[in-house]
C-alpha cells in the first residue's frame, strides 16, 4: 500500500457511514445499538470465579461489549460512533495496511461472548475489514448463566432477566438436578413467578402424600411432572 494514511481515511469514512445507517435502522426498529457494558453484566450476573486463558484467536463477531467507558465510542457492531475516535482508528488501520504487527487485544470472556479491556480500535478496524478472528489475551469470568452469541441484542431488561435466572438456579439448583434444563424468559418477573409455583407445588405435594416434602423433591417433581409436560403440550 503506497499511501496507508489516505486509504485509512477512506476506510474510516466508510465505517462512519455504516455506523450512521445502523443508528437510523436501530432507532426505527427500536433495538439497542450501543455496546454491552461489562459492568452491567457483572451487576446482573454473580460471578463464580475467573481464570487466565492466555493468548488465543477469538471470533470477532463474538466481541459484543466493553469493560471500560469506551462503550459509548462504538456501536453494537463496533463501528465508530464518535468522530473523536478518528485519529486513533486511522492510525490502527494505517498500521494494518502497512503490514505492521499489532499486539493482541485484551478481553474478558463470559460464556461465549467477549468484552474489550484494551483494543477497542483494533476490534473496530477488524470488524470493518471483515476479519473473522483476532488474537486476544483472554480472562474468563465464570457465571451460572453464561452468555451466548445469540444474545447479541442484550438490553437492560435482558440483563435483569438473566440475573433473575441466575438467582432462580441458585435457589432451585435445577442446573445441578437436571443439567439439560433450560428455562428462558426475555423479560424480568418470570422466574419469581416460577418460584412461587414451586412453593405452592411443594405445599400440595405434602398434602397429597401426607408427609413433609423437601425443597429438592418439590423442585424435581415440579419440573418433571408439571413444567415439562406443559412445555411439550405447548
Amino acid at each position: 500500500m503506497s499511501n496507508p494514511g489516505a486509504q485509512a481515511e477512506i476506510d474510516f469514512e466508510r465505517a462512519r457511514a455504516r455506523a450512521f445507517l445502523r443508528e437510523v435502522t436501530s432507532l426505527i426498529a427500536r433495538r439497542p445499538n450501543e455496546l454491552v457494558s461489562f459492568e452491567a453484566v457483572r451487576r446482573s450476573l454473580p460471578t463464580t470465579g475467573s481464570s487466565y486463558l492466555g493468548v488465543r484467536p477469538v471470533p470477532v463477531a463474538h466481541i459484543v461489549g466493553s469493560a471500560t467507558n469506551r462503550y459509548t465510542d462504538f456501536d453494537r457492531a463496533f463501528l465508530p460512533a464518535q468522530m473523536r475516535t478518528k485519529a486513533r482508528w486511522k492510525s490502527v488501520d494505517a498500521a494494518r495496511l502497512a503490514g505492521e504487527s499489532l499486539p493482541p487485544i485484551q478481553l474478558y470472556k463470559v460464556g461465549e461472548v467477549y468484552f474489550v479491556r484494551d483494543g477497542h480500535h483494533r476490534v473496530s478496524v477488524a470488524r470493518q475489514m471483515g476479519q473473522e478472528f483476532i488474537d486476544a489475551e483472554v480472562i474468563e469470568v465464570r457465571t451460572r448463566v453464561p452468555l451466548s452469541p445469540d444474545k447479541h441484542e442484550l438490553d437492560a431488561d435482558d440483563l435483569e432477566a438473566i440475573g433473575e435466572y441466575s438467582e432462580f438456579l441458585e435457589k432451585t439448583q435445577l442446573d445441578r438436578l437436571r443439567p439439560s434444563a433450560e428455562i428462558i424468559f426475555r423479560r424480568p418477573g418470570g422466574y419469581a413467578r416460577l418460584l412461587e409455583h414451586i412453593v405452592v407445588h411443594q405445599y400440595f405435594m405434602g398434602m397429597n402424600l401426607k408427609r413433609d416434602v423437601s425443597w429438592e423433591e418439590a423442585v424435581l417433581d415440579w419440573y418433571d411432572n408439571f413444567y415439562c409436560p406443559i412445555i411439550e403440550l405447548i
